[in-house]
């Protein structure tokens, strides 16, 4: 038998309270190396947190698309590793695979038919690459923008993007700039973050919103308003945006992750103003759901790859080490401890 170490669901937060370290333990199990017809023994390089999986820490997640981790059992992701044993005809030792429900175990038995085989060559051999920029949270971005974003070359649109340091917003803004946007504005909260999105990502400016006053701040940074608004947090963040949105505009309701801790549905609803807002300017904000776009993730990850191999797309990663470490990322990420994609490395 092999011994692994895992990371399970101890207890539940609570709808309206923040995870804690306490609400993960880490243990060891044991694995039959005897693999049945079908199944692979992988040994997992990096594993993945998420703002959605705060969602499946409650016993009801909301979301008809998303099950909850029971509590005693091995959460689980998006996970990346290496083939060390096949039972399969499609996947050979040393190959490279993904999945987005990893379990946060150092090696797995799974089918190997659940699984998608990665060529290293498309994140030019940056394997964490296949979690972010070139992953879900790429293609969010991505497909945020092109399917709800209305981006016209030319036109002359400022877009602002909320939660814009994180693994989902630091692509959104430069794939928006790629598309033609004229400006492009971050809101995050450090000044670290906003020097980060401007000197290293080519946002034209960007906002500290724990810094003043995030109105006139915006004010300023967009003198002829706000066009699009990549909505990555909610709450009194994006009323002030959508305050300042120009008529005709787009809200691209991406996530709302300032709202995760609370006990209200998704997305939450918006104060009578920002509503009045929306309603008298002719702005559309619908949800956006990757998962309803399955048909072009293939074109899509072919983009995002071909952008970050050319340099086009600069990746910020925040790195974790150890398994041990899984329930330290998650929480810091939840808090805003992240400067793009957080990834934990669980070994070579």
């Amino acid at each position: 038998m092999l011994t692994v170490q895992r990371v399970v669901l101890s207890s539940r937060p609570g709808k309206n309270s923040h995870p804690v370290l306490d609400n993960f333990r880490v243990e060891k199990t044991t694995l039959s190396p005897d693999l049945k017809e079908d199944e692979v023994l992988v040994k997992t390089l990096f594993l993945s947190v998420d703002p959605y999986m705060r969602c499946r820490m409650n016993d009801d997640t909301a979301a008809d698309y998303l099950l909850p981790w029971r509590l005693g059992e091995c959460a689980d992701g998006g996970g990346v590793g290496v083939v060390e044993a096949s039972r399969n005809e499609v996947l050979a030792t040393g190959d490279i695979v993904t999945s987005f429900n990893w379990h946060w175990q150092t090696r797995n038995v799974i089918n190997g038919y659940l699984l998608r085989k990665i060529d290293p060559r498309m994140v030019d051999g940056h394997l964490s690459y296949v979690l972010g920029a070139v992953g879900m949270p790429g293609l969010t971005a991505f497909l945020g923008v092109r399917e709800k974003g209305h981006v016209t070359p030319g036109a002359n649109q400022t877009m602002v993007i909320s939660g814009a340091a994180g693994a989902c917003g630091s692509l959104a803004g430069q794939i928006a700039r790629l598309d033609g946007c004229e400006k492009v504005i971050g809101i995050c909260g450090t000044d670290k973050k906003c020097q980060a999105l401007v000197s290293e990502l080519g946002f034209t400016a960007a906002v500290n919103y724990k810094k003043g006053d995030i109105s006139a701040a915006l004010r300023e940074s967009c003198p002829r308003g706000v066009d699009v608004y990549f909505d990555n947090v909610g709450g009194p963040i994006s009323d002030t945006v959508i305050s300042q949105m120009n008529s005709g505009g787009h809200v691209i309701l991406c996530g709302q992750i300032s709202q995760y801790n609370k006990d209200v549905p998704y997305p939450p609803p918006l104060s009578k103003e920002t509503q009045e807002d929306l309603c008298s300017k002719n702005i559309t904000r619908e949800r956006f759901m990757v998962l309803n776009y399955m048909d072009k993730h293939e074109e899509g990850l072919l983009q995002l790859s071909q952008w970050v191999k050319t340099g086009q797309i600069k990746v910020l990663e925040t790195v974790t080490n150890g398994i041990e470490n899984m329930g330290v990322a998650f929480c810091s990420m939840m808090m805003g401890g992240n400067t793009g994609k957080q990834i934990v490395k669980i070994s070579d």
